[in-house]
């Protein structure tokens, strides 16, 4: 796992053909690139803090803007006109008028990688947000290193999340530990499975991890797929999450 600069476990998408809905709003299109390239739909209500964005994007050849939304129903019509996959950069308070701002959106696009930005670090609102699927949540301060650092770790699969926010989930998660630890097994694990657990609570990413054990990047994410189905959990995230509640030992889960 890794955080925003000091912890990140796992756990959504690329789009490629936006079309203008939000007046004085349009969104830009960079059809034929490189798959490689991470793309950007940008949603805020500030046109000068989506100015900013894209000057902080330009310089980098991974990373374009292909679309821009100043509203939560623009943002609607424009992530059902993508295809590919594509992360979602959207101000907190575009949503928070919303109770099932997010869920909607992933219902709408299911492989929608989704980074929130906060105007202030709130506990209840950080909670509920991750728990809802959102992939990152990021202060508006963000510096612009930190926010393309954060944009390509998730684009790689990663959860962003700090120190004071893996705290509060966890905290939310312990609040519901005495039912969680009662309706789960704990199904064994190989050594090696538990080894790359043991990497990853260490904070280790896939490519240390294959080194350490001599193998490939594709070999540890077949080992950690089968590692999820095992322990019911669906990223690195809940993986953490999980090892907190159910200790593992050399004998298994």
């Amino acid at each position: 796992m890794s955080l925003a600069e000091g912890y990140t476990p796992k756990s959504i998408a690329a789009l490629n053909h936006p079309a203008r809905h939000d007046a004085g709003v349009e969104p830009r299109h960079y059809e034929g690139r490189d798959s490689a390239v991470i793309r950007i739909v940008l949603a805020d209500s500030e046109n000068i803090y989506r100015v900013g964005i894209q000057k902080i994007f330009a310089p980098e050849d991974d990373i374009q803007v292909i679309a821009q939304v100043d509203t939560l129903a623009g943002l609607h019509g424009t992530i059902q006109r993508f295809s590919t996959d594509a992360i979602l950069l959207v101000e907190g308070k575009l949503i928070a008028s919303t109770v099932d701002a997010i869920p909607e959106l992933i219902r709408r696009a299911p492989k929608l990688k989704i980074i929130v930005q906060l105007a202030q670090n709130d506990e209840f609102d950080t909670v509920e947000l991750y728990l809802q699927g959102v992939q990152g949540i990021i202060p508006r301060s963000i510096s612009p290193h930190l926010l393309v650092k954060c944009v390509r770790r998730i684009a790689a699969g990663e959860t962003w999340i700090d120190n004071q926010s893996i705290n509060w989930v966890i905290e939310a998660y312990q609040s519901q530990a005495t039912a969680l630890t009662r309706s789960r097994t704990r199904p064994l694990l190989s050594p090696k499975e538990l080894t790359i657990v043991t990497c990853i609570m260490q904070g280790k990413r896939n490519k240390e991890i294959a080194g350490l054990l001599g193998t490939s990047e594709q070999v540890i994410k077949n080992y950690l797929r089968k590692v999820y189905a095992k322990l019911g959990v669906s990223d690195r995230l809940e993986l953490a999450l999980y090892c907190v509640h159910h200790p593992l030992h050399k004998k298994g889960a």
